[in-house]
């Protein structure tokens, strides 16, 4: 037993790996592409990957949202944990990027499911909001620009049911959010997020030390709009 976060070394890691981790052939492929690419430190672990699907799974999730895609890895891992009809609403600016996603996301039969936005984020979530989609999405994923997670996090509290959830990634920073002297800009905004989290009580919150720290936010207050 322990009252503090086991410390992995690379041969535990790689045990999880091994026996803890369940990964489908197409997330695996791409996993190992964007590890040769230039900005690969930018996705998300295959053990996070599996626990945003599992937490859909147990939010019975249908309807989810996710703000940074990237080369795709955390909508297919969310993507294949929902339902036939589901939808996974995919914001991003780069096409660049984004189409490297698109032929995994056919392979694993989930491309009907991610309906994908060139915009900035802030944008297409308020055109839900205009729309009348409050309290109609289950989950929501955040891990795009730092500066801007604050007003992400605003609007899918919006978006969200009371009960569903918001995840935020990179919340630890590298260890930099409990640095007192660090002070460059995505470093603050983050402190600044979750030291608001952590009061706010339109949510159930915990910080969990996976990867680089992931904010599990539970929408609790059904008057938020």
């Amino acid at each position: 037993m322990s009252t503090e976060t086991l410390q992995l070394n690379n041969t535990l890691y790689q045990y999880i790996y091994n026996v803890g981790l369940r990964e489908h052939p197409a997330l695996k492929e791409l996993r190992e592409l964007t590890s040769h690419h230039r900005y690969r430190m930018m996705q998300i672990s295959a053990e996070q990957g599996q626990l945003m699907a599992m937490l859909a799974k147990l939010a019975n999730a249908r309807r989810t949202i996710e703000i940074g895609v990237f080369t795709g890895y955390s909508a297919l891992s969310v993507a294949l944990a929902l339902p036939d009809d589901g939808e996974l609403i995919a914001c991003d600016i780069s096409s660049e990027y984004t189409d490297i996603a698109k032929p995994f996301w056919e392979k694993a039969g989930v491309s009907e499911r991610i309906k994908l936005h060139l915009a900035p984020a802030s944008e297409t979530l308020d055109q839900l909001i205009r729309n009348g989609e409050l309290n109609q999405f289950d989950m929501a994923f955040i891990d795009a620009d730092k500066t801007g997670y604050d007003v992400y996090y605003e609007q899918c509290l919006q978006l969200i049911r009371p009960g569903g959830l918001i995840l935020i990634d990179n919340v630890l920073w590298s260890g930099r959010v409990a640095d007192a002297e660090a002070k460059d800009d995505d470093t603050l905004a983050l402190k600044r997020l979750n030291e608001k989290i952590h009061k706010d009580e339109r949510v159930d919150m915990m910080i969990l030390p996976v990867s680089d720290g992931l904010t599990i936010a539970i929408k609790v207050n059904p008057d938020i709009s």
